[in-house]
């Protein structure tokens, strides 16, 4: 059987490529490998970001396998749909460089993702109501609060597609590349934040997820009191006195992670 994940290393970078032709749909085995993936890609300290993106021109991914033989209330694994979707304590930045179509599943899975950087053709929806179903895998918790509101409803009460450029403006992608640039795009997006000291930017996105659904103070009582056991980690750091340090004596940082 021909593997679905094409798995490269590029320095920090760990690029995912989802290759399951004609539509890259995702059934519960590739849902269970993405997973392995990406929880080795969390516990590996050489590592620092993740781009995840399609095989092929046409679709990022199609979501769900509608020809898979699994029923839709499958158990996907620990990671949810996609392996990414429930993955709740992945603190390292996984960017969506999303190739072309991300519909349903698909779509769910570059929401579960920090970072999306889209081919001037990518389009994106949500069109599990026309099928009879809910996007469930994220869908309906998370475009809500990537978009305006009346934005997102219409997008699931619809089914309607958005394209790159109308996603840009909304502020649902970062940037908008052409097709041949995209990786190239994406990776040096991932090199400004691989840059940086590591257990800072694992604590931001911690932390940042840590406030979903809470108020600012409710947020910062609770990263206080060790929520987020990675803050105070990050805080006694040899890191954390290293960039001041550096700052101070007008040279580059040398991160160390620890």
């Amino acid at each position: 059987m021909v593997d679905p994940l094409h798995i490269s290393r590029h320095g920090r970078v760990l690029q995912v490529v989802l290759d399951r032709p004609k539509a890259n749909a995702i059934d519960v085995a590739t849902s269970r490998a993405l997973y392995d993936v990406f929880r080795a890609f969390q516990d590996d300290c050489d590592l620092r970001v993740a781009i995840l993106t399609g095989g092929g021109e046409r679709f990022f991914s199609a979501g769900w396998d509608l020809k898979a033989q699994e029923a839709v209330d499958t158990d996907f694994g620990p990671g949810g749909f996609a392996g990414l979707t429930e993955f709740w304590d992945l603190d390292k930045p996984v960017i969506a460089a999303v190739n072309g179509l991300a519909l349903g599943g698909g779509f769910e899975l570059a929401l579960a993702c920090d970072l999306i950087v889209a081919a001037e053709e990518a389009e994106f929806a949500l069109p599990e109501v026309t099928l009879g179903i809910v996007a469930e895998s994220g869908g309906v918790q998370r475009l809500p609060r990537r978009l305006p509101q009346p934005i997102a409803m219409e997008m699931l009460l619809t089914g309607r597609r958005m394209g790159a450029q109308e996603a840009h403006r909304f502020g649902l992608v970062n940037r908008v590349a052409p097709r041949a640039s995209l990786l190239e795009t994406a990776h040096a997006l991932a090199a400004q934040i691989a840059a940086h000291a590591p257990l800072a930017i694992r604590t931001s996105k911690a932390v940042a997820r840590l406030g979903e659904g809470r108020s600012v103070r409710e947020t910062y009582a609770a990263m206080l009191a060790g929520e987020a056991p990675i803050y105070h980690a990050m805080l006694t750091s040899e890191d954390a006195q290293e960039g001041p340090r550096a700052f101070a004596e007008k040279r580059a940082p040398e991160w160390k992670g620890r």
